[in-house]
């Protein structure tokens, strides 16, 4: 279904192969239907066509992710942040695929303050969602072990 869904697009990519924004709608094609490893391919070509595209990495870091390779998502996502270190939604991405990727609670938490801290223009929902995130971390890390003997 995602190929013929893509199939114009990907007939004006053979004119206009470096299209970085054609590159990037049909990556979302295939991110749509779970397609991540041809959703990769695609904003990885878009990133390539735009390198300091940070929407184009952040794509690719969430497709690469859902693929299942982590480590690929934090470097797109870090080197996304180093164009733009106040880019909310690399930031939550980030916190995000730190928590669930790599069961970083802590690192999770500093990109959210982070993202907090750098974009005070957040919408009420957005800051309220990433507060809730920010305290189920909290609460979660103070029941590890070895960290409820240090709050007695």
């Amino acid at each position: 279904m995602a190929d013929k869904q893509a199939a114009p697009l990907l007939e004006k990519l053979k004119t206009d192969p470096n299209n970085g924004a054609l590159l990037v709608q049909v990556g979302g094609i295939y991110h749509s239907t779970h397609q991540f490893a041809e959703a990769v391919a695609y904003y990885g070509k878009a990133v390539q066509a735009e390198p300091k595209n940070v929407d184009f990495r952040t794509k690719l870091a969430i497709s690469l992710y859902r693929g299942g390779d982590v480590d690929r998502a934090i470097v797109q996502l870090n080197q996304a942040l180093s164009i733009d270190p106040k880019d909310a939604n690399a930031l939550f991405n980030l916190g995000m695929i730190r928590l669930q990727g790599k069961q970083d609670g802590k690192g999770a938490l500093a990109a959210w303050q982070k993202l907090l801290k750098s974009n005070p223009q957040l919408s009420p929902d957005r800051k309220a969602a990433v507060l809730k995130l920010m305290a189920d971390v909290m609460t979660t890390l103070g029941e590890e072990p070895g960290t409820r003997g240090a709050k007695q």
